[in-house]
This record gives structure tokens, sequence and C-alpha cells, in this order.
């Protein structure tokens, strides 16, 4: 059994955070990862053109800059870099192959109860810890939604995580599921390499460029919300003019609002929209079934394809592993409480990067939980 002050479950952006905050206050713990190595989600579940979708001064861990002659917008070798360097930085050293099976609070002993599995030797570890932080993320499991007749399906059928490139699907037909960054960038990574691409885009989305966002999220800092998205909504209707004819509709809703309120981003345009008005790429709406190689859709379209790439995201697996977290965190395993309040819930219990709110959030909530960890052992002491 190994007793520890603080136990941080989960070694990505928010783990690391987390871990780096506590070392600024000298204050002990111990950070778990049932991958091999930090961050797997860059490091292994990535696709290669990937880049930071915000501009790096909204993308920093706390107490690390990124050196100065590093891009605006930060790409997947470097940022796994940047974390690489920050976990030397701040003497960070997780234990890797360690999934956590159940953690339960001991009400007499006012301590959390962790059971782990070594993965590597297949031994049981039993840690006893004064406060928990759930920093597994909200990208912990793939998400695929249930269409009738998938199972039908003859070709290629994979989550966005293990796409790496179009060059595997040039001159096939292929089908993405899911309009947010990842399935834009992707569709247009496959249109560019020589497949036949379409995308669903079910719900409404904001498409703008990265400088557009970038203007936006430095003007939310001295202006109401809504004169910066009327601001931002104008100039996208002028760079891009009405997407409505071409399936993509605008939410009602401004994209800061939007994602103040639901954490829901605005979907950043890599090239995709050009594509899309010269007909390289088709855009589709809903799904009604899939029957071998046609998928129907609710226009009553049946087109066939060779392969289907789902960007549908991800979900929570906390739930499956934390008991007596329902203070916290809702059945999805996701934050009860709304932003910036959810990060904290009784019994010394703490979320990081569980908020839909980035790199930015990430950090947030890490120096949120050192501080008022930092703030308990005082008063514990005193």
């Amino acid at each position: 059994m190994e007793n520890v002050v603080v136990l941080i479950v989960g070694a990505g952006p928010a783990g690391l955070a987390t871990a780096a905050c506590l070392t600024q206050f000298s204050i002990p713990y111990v950070i778990v990862e049932r991958e091999d190595c930090s961050a797997s989600l860059w490091r292994k579940r990535a696709y290669d053109r990937l880049k930071l979708h915000l501009a790096k001064e909204f993308c920093e861990l706390p107490h690390m800059s990124y050196p100065a002659d590093a891009p605006t917008y930060i790409p997947k070798a470097l940022f796994v870099k940047y974390l690489d360097d920050y976990m030397e930085r701040f003497d960070i050293q997780p234990k890797y192959l360690t999934s956590v099976e159940s953690s339960i609070y001991d009400n007499d002993k006012k301590c959390w109860s962790i059971v782990a599995c070594d993965i590597a030797e297949g031994t049981t570890i039993h840690f006893i810890a004064k406060f928990l932080v759930v920093a597994s993320g909200e990208n912990s499991a793939e998400n695929i939604p249930e269409i009738p007749g998938l199972h039908s399906f003859p070709g290629e059928a994979i989550h966005s995580s293990r796409y790496k490139s179009g060059k595997s699907f040039s001159g096939k037909s292929v089908l993405v599921i899911g309009s947010g960054n990842s399935g834009m960038e992707i569709t247009y990574d496959l249109a560019t390499h020589g497949a036949n691409t379409s995308i669903v885009i079910r719900s409404p989305i904001h498409v703008m460029t990265k400088e557009v966002i970038r203007l936006g999220m430095t003007l939310a800092h001295h202006l109401p919300l809504n004169l910066v998205d009327n601001l931002l909504v104008m100039v996208t209707k002028f760079i891009f003019g009405d997407l409505s004819r071409h399936g993509i509709i605008m939410p009602k809703m401004g994209p800061m609002t939007l994602k103040s309120k639901t954490g829901r981003s605005a979907v950043i345009d890599v090239g995709t929209v050009g594509l899309i008005k010269r007909g390289i790429i088709q855009v589709q709406g809903s799904i009604s079934k899939i029957m071998g190689n046609i998928v129907k859709f609710q226009s009553g379209d049946e087109i066939p394809f060779d392969a289907i790439v789902f960007a549908t995201g991800y979900k929570s697996t906390a739930n499956i592993w934390l008991k007596n977290g329902e203070s916290m965190l809702n059945d999805n395993g996701l934050p009860i409480k709304e932003y910036p309040n959810h990060w904290k819930g009784e019994n010394k219990l703490y979320c990081a990067g569980l908020a839909r709110r980035g790199l930015a959030g990430i950090a947030a909530d890490a120096k949120n939980i050192a501080d008022d960890i930092k703030s308990v052992i005082g008063s514990m002491c005193g």
C-alpha cells in the first residue's frame, strides 16, 4: 500500500499541468497513466497534419512558455516536444502502464482508497490519497455512434484516432462522419490526397479562419461577447459568403457565446470550405442506414463508399473507475457544475481538463486545483 498526498490520474496535458503547479508549492504527488507514455492522444492517436487550432498564446501550460521562435500555430511534433521539455523542467515522472480500476472515498479515514493494476507486472497496487485529481481526459475512449446496418459495411471503418493520412485512401470513395475540427481537416486531407470525399454535417456550425478566431479571443478580453460575436459573424460572412447553399448552416448563437455556454468550438477552416464550394468535397446530411457498401441518407440519396472515418469525438471513462464522484461528474463522466466552477467536488476530489475549454482551460484548472490543495493543507496544518 502506497500513501500519497495527491494522486493524479492521467498524464496528458491536464495531469502534467496539475503536477507542475503542485511542484511550485512543493506539494508531493504521484501521477499514474494507463498508457506507456505521456499524452498518448497526441503521440499515438493524432493525424499527421494536425496543428494546435488556436494561437500559441492561448495554448501554454502553466509556468512555461513556448520558445520565442516557435510558430504561431504549433504543429503536433513541436507540441509533443514542448510536453517532453515541460516534464523535464518540472521533473514529472509518471507511473506508466498503471490503470486505475476503482477509487472509493473512506468517510472514516477521510481519504481516497484507490486500486490500480500494474499492467506490465499483472499485479495490483493500492494507493491511499488525501486528494484525488481526475485528469484522465474527456478524450479517453472512442465515441462511435450506433448506425443501423453499420455491421454490414464491408469496407474500412475507422475512428479518427486511427487516421494518419489520406495517402492510403487515394482513388477511394470515403465518407467522413462528424464536422468538428478533426472531421473537417481529415476531409480536406483525404480530398487533397485524391480521395472522392464526402462529409456528414448534421448540425449548425460556425466555420472561421484561424486569424478570425485569434482576433475574437483577443477582443473577448476587452469587449462584451455579443459585440465580439457580431463582428466575427460579419467578418466570416464577408470571407466565406452564404454557406447555407452548400449545406453548412450557422448557429443562431454567436461563436464566442456558444463556446462560453456549451464548450462547443467554432471550426477552423484549413481549406475545406473552398473544396466544398468547388464541388470537390460533397456535403451530406444525416444517415438513415447502411446497406453493405451503400449509405442511405435521410434525403433519400443512396451512395456507395469504400471507407468510413468516424470523426465523432471521444467520451470520458472516469465514471467507470471513480466511485463517490457524483458531487463532481455526471453520468457521462463530465463536470456537473458549469465553467468556471466545475473543477472541484466534495471530499478533496478535483478534475482537470474535463470542461471542454482546451489547453487554456486545462491551465486554469491546474492552477485552481493546486491553489485549493495548498489552502486545504495550510488549514489542516494550522
